[in-house]
């Protein structure tokens, strides 16, 4: 596959998307006929490997040699009907340059009407394990643990940075998609376990863990990688309050997940619950907020439309009895604090999703944070030099009548992540006067010339630094 272009950046440009995580089953009609019109190779797999569409025997030999069917018939990847069309029985997703089997993402394309998902159903390679994919920290380490494993693509993802990776789920068919894919892909240094979170490994620690698990605030069970319960918090509420028995020292822990909020209990505050008196510092980065009505709107589901009105019904009600205003897609990194920092730290921060590699930001965040805590580097403030960490761009909201203030908004230009960050006209100015590298003792004559004090030149610097928009040297 590797040969015709069957990768993440070529599979979306062949299907006219600006990112693989744009599909959509409902536009499977356009792909074909309007993206993939010209049946080559490459266009070829994508309709029977992602798209779950049916090959022409001369289009299936086209594809793949008679010992390539042959072998993916005999691994029950591949079915061939009495007339030689073929059909994947599973789906093989493109994430970055690699691949990874499991099962499809529209199991009602390819069986009979009515027929309800099985509940062991493998997770499919979407949205939320790509986000996970691009922002974790890839850190070479001695170990990494794989919770709610699913294909495995985070296990398999982190055991080419790691020397040992471990890959656990609690669903047996899940355990066989994960030795699959490492088996496919030559992985030597991956073990895969079946059991719950981490009663599999004992008390051993780890370096990295990761956990895509099962998430959405659910008032049905028929989705075993799917449904976290009424709250949504079953599993990855277990999963967090592990980390304090399981995260090595100096190790790192990211989950992608969905978290309900309400206007009096924030989704940082609701984590920093789970983890109990455990001094982790929590980075919470909100990708997507969907507000509850929407949400149970776009989960009703129904072969009628009473049916569909009553499903939304239910899980409108639900998010209702849990208290959730709306439900935030988020990614959660944990991190053992340093006491001589202070007391843990949360941060919160908003993001369109990432579209690239980006944990090193994630990490450069973590640092940031670190170092803003620590009372050497608020004295060391005055010795410093600043400057802009890149272009800044900057979005205006103007508001014309009306007592309503101003908003200003900033975020550096050509990232991976861009966070954005509200800026204060005083850090507007300051930005502004950083067209070259300055020194402190400049930046307070600029202070003092627009009546600022020593304490607001200092919190204002302190807070830029904090927004990754600006560096100290």
């Amino acid at each position: 596959m590797d040969t015709i272009g069957y990768n993440e950046s070529n599979v979306a440009v062949r299907l006219g998307l600006s990112d693989i995580n744009d599909l959509q089953m409902r536009a499977l009609p356009i792909y074909r006929k309007e993206n993939l019109y010209r049946r080559e190779e490459v266009d070829l797999a994508i309709d029977l490997f992602l798209l779950q569409g049916e090959l022409t025997s001369s289009e299936l030999y086209r594809l793949l040699s008679e010992k390539e069917q042959q072998l993916l018939k005999q691994a029950e990847v591949l079915s061939v009907d009495e007339n030689g069309s073929g059909r994947a029985t599973v789906s093989l997703y493109p994430s970055g340059n690699r691949l990874f089997f499991s099962d499809h993402a529209w199991p009602q394309l390819s069986q009979a009407p009515g027929t309800a998902v099985p509940w062991g159903q493998v997770m499919f390679v979407g949205t939320d394990s790509r986000w996970l994919a691009r922002s974790t920290i890839r850190t070479p380490v001695a170990n990494a643990l794989d919770l709610c494993t699913g294909s495995g693509i985070h296990a398999l993802l982190a055991a080419t940075h790691v020397k040992q990776a471990v890959a656990v789920d609690i669903n047996p068919r899940a355990a066989q998609c994960t030795l699959f894919n490492a088996l496919a892909s030559g992985c030597k240094n991956l073990e895969v376990k079946t059991g719950d979170l981490y009663d599999p490994v004992g008390d051993e620690k780890f370096d990295l863990i990761t956990a895509n698990p099962p998430f959405v605030p659910s008032p049905v069970n028929t989705l075993a990688y799917r449904d976290g319960g009424p709250s949504g918090e079953d599993v990855q509420r277990r999963i967090v309050a592990g980390l304090q028995k399981h995260l090595a020292p100096g190790g790192v822990a990211q989950i992608i997940t969905e978290v309900g909020e309400s206007n009096e209990i924030s989704v940082a505050d609701r984590v920093r619950g789970w983890l109990r008196d455990a001094p982790i510092n929590l980075h919470v980065l909100k990708f997507r907020i969907f507000p509850a009505a929407v949400y149970a709107i776009g989960h009703g589901a129904g072969d009628n439309f009473n049916e569909l009105l009553e499903s939304v019904d239910d899980w409108a009600s639900n998010l209702r009895q849990q208290g959730y205003s709306r439900v935030v897609a988020v990614l959660l990194t944990f991190q053992w604090s340093d006491s001589v920092n202070g007391s843990p730290w949360n941060r919160t921060d908003e993001a369109y999703p990432p579209r690239d590699n980006c944990g090193d930001i994630i990490s450069k965040i973590f640092d940031i944070e670190n170092k803003i805590s620590s009372h050497r580097f608020q004295a060391e403030l005055e010795s410093k030099k600043f400057s802009r960490i890149a272009p800044v761009i900057l979005n205006e909201n103007r508001v014309l009548g009306g007592n309503l203030t101003q908003v200003s908004k900033g975020f550096l230009s050509k990232q991976p992540l861009s966070v954005e960050y509200s800026l204060d006209p005083i850090e507007l100015d300051l930005l502004a006067a950083l067209e070259q590298t300055v020194d402190y003792t400049t930046l307070l004559s600029v202070a003092s010339n627009i009546g600022l004090s020593v304490s607001v030149l200092k919190n204002s610097l302190m807070s830029l630094y904090r927004k990754r928009l600006i560096e100290a040297q």
